[in-house]
């Protein structure tokens, strides 16, 4: 029976199937109780709340995602390894857009829990061995990190939300921006003395 064969791998991943199928903020216990054939009391057996489990979500989807970009980047440098990043960075937020949001939206992940996770130190210790390729060090390696970030998550959640209605494709755009942000990253810009925001 379900009940019997219920572990907190199980209710996670069964709450990441649902994000993706319904959006993170739809997800509830009682949808995700119902999903894998229990009474809601059952979870909070292997999950403490909502908020631990969007929590758990989110380390999973992390996990996931740094798996598939290690995959696609291994013995790849400079433009081949970015391209090679950003397509699977964006391959994963276009199949499983619900844990896609879940590592990007603040979510307070119990301490123990996230100490024991390693997707997220994978994904940070990924996007910095690709960018050293730059030949970038800090505090350029940081501002570039952001840089990366902001491009691929906001182009991304536009094209998720519809927002990219030109005649032009998304995926044309796209590949013209890896094409942008590779010369930016290789004719990085030097900080300017005493320059502050």
């Amino acid at each position: 029976m379900a009940r019997a064969g219920l572990t907190v791998e199980r209710v996670t991943v069964a709450g990441a199937d649902l994000a993706d199928e319904v959006g993170l903020g739809q997800v509830t216990m009682s949808q995700v109780a119902r999903r894998l054939g229990v009474r809601d009391a059952s979870l909070y057996t292997h999950v403490r709340s909502l908020k631990d489990l969007h929590g758990r979500i989110a380390l999973l989807a992390a996990d996931e995602k740094s798996i598939q970009i290690a995959e696609a980047t291994s013995g790849r440098a400079g433009k081949d390894a970015l391209v090679a990043f950003a397509n699977a960075w964006r391959a994963y937020a276009h199949r499983y857009p619900g844990r896609y949001l879940a590592t990007q939206t603040p979510i307070q992940i119990a301490p123990e829990l996230a100490a024991q996770a390693p997707g997220p130190r994978r994904a940070v210790a990924l996007t910095y061995r690709m960018l050293r390729g730059y030949g970038l060090a800090e505090p350029d390696l940081t501002d570039a990190v952001r840089l990366l970030r902001s491009t691929f998550h906001g182009f991304v959640a536009l094209e998720a939300a519809g927002g990219f209605t030109h005649e032009r494709s998304p995926q044309q755009s796209w590949v013209r921006t890896l094409d942008a942000l590779h010369a930016l990253l290789e004719h990085w810009p030097a900080a300017t003395e005493g320059h502050s925001s």
